[in-house]
């Protein structure tokens, strides 16, 4: 078990150093345009294949990094540089950790390559799990899948929504009801191959920020995957199924399904994203607060600006220390006993919203035009306190994990 610090080691610092490179020289750059566009930024995901970053190994090395800091160390250098793009990045990798949570080691070492491709030849993939009816309140999940055993395939039928490249995913990744009866104990995850018939693109949303990001609906109707395709196998689900029955008729002791095992991994890597966001925005108001004249003087001489500014900063330096103690404590195997997972993400999502908006006021007019970037980066920042559960989820995760509830 890694000791906990605060001090990165000279390879952390280097790799750390690089991403920051590469925000700075490549992301943002072309922020504004894709914003504009919003499209998927091919070139951009591209030239992170070409230098490695958008890539299963060097997934893979900042996953398994022993201090657990690889990741949000990552995150928070790829979304200060945008957060549009770097969704595009890194969305991939919410696929892949469904499958590292749920899946086995033939499963993991056949799909995660495929969903990354390669640099000349990139690929993305998808994880599917809100629906329309059924977002925070996965227990209310309609997409079916039902076994054929004579086939041995499995038939997937539903709705996905909210799916970051929901559609133009090389690899699907889906969760779906397998058992009716368990409520959100009986869902599964499925690997939906590239080319599957029966998988289409919905609706394409218009979406208030992280435009460079493709989000949509996934259609599933009646497609057929083999039975390989599962995460974890049929003899493991059938295992857990039995075991949530017998709970159930002995009181509903908690079992976690397949979405929440992926959410409880990503959530501190999403409050990495919202830190990286929130030093972005603190920054650009920082140099302003600093170049800016009014009245004879920097406006940071002004008493009001400068504590925003140390408001801010004290805020972003809470939400990564939060970030960083659930990463470590994810890593090492540690529980989430006050629901530090869900803590981490909902101060930094919050910290995100806030801070963008006090650099809007800091630059004034300026801050509300696009001719300035924190415009875009307040924009952006809406989207942490409701993806991969709202604030007010994480509230309800942290308080019944104190009172000692089951979370459904």
């Amino acid at each position: 078990m890694a000791e906990f610090t605060m001090e990165l080691s000279d390879e952390q610092k280097e790799v750390r150093d690089w991403l920051h490179g590469f925000a700075a020289d490549v992301i943002r750059p072309a922020a504004a345009e894709w914003d504009e566009r919003e499209e998927t930024p091919w070139p951009v995901i591209q030239e992170a294949a070409k230098v490695g970053i958008y890539s299963l190994d060097f997934y893979a090395q900042q996953y398994f990094d022993p201090t657990g800091l690889g990741i949000p160390m990552a995150m928070e250098e790829l979304f200060w540089g945008d957060a549009g793009i770097a969704l595009s990045i890194v969305g991939t990798g919410l696929a892949a950790v469904g499958v590292l949570a749920n899946g086995t080691e033939e499963q993991i070492g056949t799909w995660i390559p495929q969903m990354y491709g390669d640099a000349n030849d990139v690929k993305v993939a998808a994880f599917c799990s809100s629906e329309p009816d059924a977002g925070s309140d996965v227990a209310s999940m309609r997409t079916r899948a039902v076994y054929d055993e004579a086939k041995d395939e499995w038939v997937l039928n539903g709705t996905k929504t909210w799916a970051t490249n929901g559609g133009i995913a090389n690899v699907h990744v889906v969760v779906a009801v397998v058992d009716p009866e368990l409520g959100s104990k009986g869902h599964a995850s499925f690997i939906v191959p590239p080319n599957t018939p029966g998988l289409s693109q919905g609706q394409k949303f218009k979406k208030h920020g992280i435009r460079a990001s493709h989000t949509a609906e996934v259609i599933l109707d009646n497609v057929r995957v083999p039975g390989s395709c599962l995460l974890g196998g049929k003899e493991k689900l059938d295992a857990r199924l039995a075991r949530a029955r017998e709970k159930a008729e002995k009181g509903g002791e908690r079992v976690k399904n397949a979405a929440m095992a992926t959410f409880e991994a990503s959530r501190p890597a999403v409050g990495a994203m919202a830190v990286g966001t929130a030093r972005a925005a603190y920054e650009v108001a920082l140099e302003y607060a600093q170049t800016r004249e009014q009245f004879g003087r920097p406006i940071i001489d002004n008493q009001g600006v400068a504590f925003q500014l140390a408001d801010m900063r004290t805020s972003i330096d809470a939400a990564r220390l939060l970030v960083w103690r659930a990463s470590w404590m994810a890593i090492n195997g540690k529980p989430f006993t006050a629901a530090e997972g869900s803590m981490s993400k909902l101060f930094a999502s919050e910290t995100a919203k806030k801070v963008t908006a006090q650099a809007i006021q800091i630059l004034g007019g300026n801050g509300y035009t696009r001719e300035y970037p924190v415009e875009r980066m307040h924009r952006d920042s809406a989207i942490y306190t409701i993806f991969e559960g709202t604030s007010e989820i994480q509230r309800l995760v942290i308080a019944r994990t104190l009172a000692g509830m089951p979370i459904r």
